[in-house]
């Protein structure tokens, strides 16, 4: 009896011992809530996302080419006016690798930089939040710009690609509009019309779209199964954390168009247009941390694809909860000799 009860002690204190490591290893992991990876411009880039490619009205198309142009190329010959000069020459689309977008739940964390936390510098920055009760999320962001081909001295000779280099050019901390949807207002006041049943109601059609395909864009106030493209703040109101920061992301997008801090390479063969209401078709991105994602368009339903892309203790070499997203965008330009 008295071995019974020695070994019975041994394992309760054998599982109690290991219960107590545990508990220790996932509050130390906790503690360093933006451990990151520095980001690989080379391995950590879906690079099927730059096709399909199009060069005088031939398409080339990549090894999983999922998601085809949404529009072919109206004509084949292009004449342009480039400061005072004659562009004479061929018609070429392209998806470019030009942005990334964090959105964290801890702030001043930039995981795409190997987890670099910047010292805060005012105490009430407002830390990233879920509540699966009230279906609510709230995340920072930052807007990155990321020419990979710039970056990695690619096609240096091309007149197409823009040489932006690398830059931290917005983040969401100190914007006043973020984390204020009355504050926010000031930046989408049409809101007001496609806060009713009616207008929301076509955002299911823009959904199936999405997630057959492209999202609709004449539904502008739509993210397909992200719901609301407004209020245009860190205020998202989703059960699924991967769906609220996949819709963040994308608002982040709207934002910047919305800002006048991106323009359009994709509507003017002749040069980027700015575009307060975002073409949403010109615009696929994939997650790069935690875990690398598909391409995916804007509004897809996070069903078919955000499985395993948050662990709970997050992935090898990263904190969870902390997303990058590797932005694509369309690019149409008049490629050749000018007079």
């Amino acid at each position: 009896m008295q071995r019974n009860s020695s070994t019975l002690f041994n394992v309760v204190q054998c599982c109690s011992t290991l219960l107590l490591v545990c508990c220790f290893a996932v509050s130390a992991f906790a503690m360093n809530d933006c451990k990151a990876s520095f980001i690989n411009p080379v391995t950590d880039v879906n690079w099927s996302g730059v096709f399909p490619v199009e060069i005088a009205g031939v398409e080339i198309k990549g090894p999983s080419d999922e998601l085809p142009n949404p529009d072919k190329i109206g004509s084949v010959i292009c004449i342009c006016n480039r400061r005072n000069n004659i562009v004479l020459g061929v018609t070429v689309s392209f998806w470019e690798p030009a942005r990334i977008i964090e959105t964290t739940k801890t702030p001043w964390c930039f995981p795409t930089l190997g987890g670099i936390k910047l010292q805060e510098p005012n105490p009430g920055t407002r830390q990233g939040a879920v509540s699966n009760k009230e279906g609510f999320a709230n995340q920072n962001a930052h807007w990155m710009i990321f020419s990979v081909w710039d970056i990695l001295d690619l096609f240096v000779d091309v007149p197409c690609i823009r040489h932006e280099g690398f830059d931290i050019a917005y983040i969401t901390e100190i914007d006043p509009t973020w984390n204020n949807d009355l504050v926010g207002f000031l930046l989408n006041p049409e809101a007001l019309l496609f806060a009713n049943p009616v207008a929301q109601l076509a955002c299911v059609a823009d959904s199936v779209a999405s997630t057959a395909g492209w999202s609709v864009d004449p539904l502008f106030w739509c993210m397909g199964a992200q719901g609301s493209a407004y209020p245009l703040t860190g205020n998202i109101g989703d059960r699924n954390y991967v769906n609220a920061n996949y819709g963040l992301a994308e608002r982040m997008i709207y934002k910047m168009n919305r800002e006048a801090l991106m323009w359009d390479p994709a509507v003017d063969q002749c040069g980027a247009v700015i575009t307060p209401i975002w073409v949403k078709s010109h615009y696929k991105f994939h997650l790069i941390k935690p875990v690398r994602s598909a391409i995916m368009p804007v509004g897809r339903s996070s069903i078919l694809w955000e499985q395993v892309k948050n662990p709970p203790w997050g992935s090898s070499s990263n904190a969870p909860d902390n997303f990058s997203w590797m932005l694509f965008r369309r690019v149409k330009c008049c490629m050749g000799k000018g007079f």
